[in-house]
């Protein structure tokens, strides 16, 4: 179920939650400045692993798929992989485009505290209120070729308002003309807020590059836009949990049907992930409950939205 103010009351919603988090809402919205705040919360159990709606999008004169995709809260990745073969930057008056704003989510040890799935480069934060569940999800830059961002578990161990870059001696190398340490400001590449990780070199932060959503651009930390990092910071606390997965493969379920994302590796190696698909489907007893050419189909496609595949 999408949480937006037109389907669910904002008032009724925020009776949902202790005065505690109610306060970080208003704040994550607040700093935000944008009714978005509450585009991206939606209920989940273990029932639901499919959450939002997938919709379309006349392209405006003058509009790139950039900024588009920012605006709808949605990575670089997700939207050219939804539309392929229109040109990202000049996708042309009156083009109608897909919104990926729906999302199997990722399969992890446990509901709780934030999932990020490199392959869709997506952040999840799962919490609970009153022993309701719910997911609140952001795309996300991450780590290029030779700094790729590592998977594995980790936490939150230090949260910072105003954080100061100091360069590590590897990236002044590559650009001698870096000082050893970028203030805080519109010119610090972390942005308004970071979140350190148990491991010491990686950061969940903002940018002040944001067409770097989506991409592998960074030296192994975790990007959100200037919008976005306030709204997570303000929900997280320290020594929450953090999962950071590799599944470019989700099967989900939601009302019954059988759903399947698929998403390109983003490395240049052609990957066939029909047997992994096959596996996942089996190991949760849905294979039989599946039509092989919508499966085959979906995979070939690999466009990064959940398709529905039941027979």
């Amino acid at each position: 179920m999408l949480i937006e103010s037109a389907t669910f009351p904002v008032i009724r919603f925020l009776r949902l939650f202790p005065v505690g988090v109610i306060t970080a809402i208003l704040l994550a919205a607040a700093v935000a400045g944008a009714p978005r705040a509450y585009a991206r919360v939606y209920s989940c159990d273990n029932a639901l692993t499919v959450v939002g709606l997938d919709r379309t999008y006349r392209v405006r004169d003058g509009e790139s798929l950039i900024e588009i995709a920012r605006r709808f809260d949605l990575g670089y990745n997700e939207i050219t992989e939804a539309n392929p073969g229109i040109d990202p930057f000049v996708p042309g008056k009156g083009t109608i485009i897909a919104l990926p704003t729906s999302w199997v989510l990722p399969e992890t040890a446990s509901r709780d505290g934030i999932v990020i799935n490199l392959s869709e480069m997506r952040l999840y934060y799962y919490f609970t209120v009153n022993g309701a569940r719910y997911v609140r999800t952001f795309p996300v830059g991450i780590g290029r070729q030779g700094d790729l961002t590592p998977v594995g578990r980790f936490k939150v161990v230090e949260k910072i308002v105003g954080p100061a870059w100091h360069v590590p001696e590897s990236i002044r190398e590559e650009n001698p003309a870096l000082p050893k340490v970028v203030p805080a400001g519109p010119g610090n590449p972390l942005g308004s807020h970071a979140l350190r990780l148990s491991l010491p070199t990686i950061l969940i932060h903002g940018t002040n590059k944001p067409w770097g959503v989506g991409r592998r651009v960074s030296h192994g930390c975790i990007r959100l836009y200037p919008e976005d990092i306030p709204r997570l910071f303000a929900l997280v606390s320290r020594g929450t949990d953090v999962e950071i997965v590799h599944q470019p493969v989700k099967v989900g379920t939601r009302n019954g049907r059988i759903y399947i994302e698929v998403h390109r590796n983003g490395h240049g190696e052609n990957v066939d992930y029909f047997p992994v698909a096959v596996r996942l489907l089996t190991d949760r007893g849905l294979l039989k409950l599946v039509n092989t050419k919508k499966l085959y189909k979906a995979v070939d496609a690999r466009r990064g939205m959940p398709v529905d595949i039941t027979e």
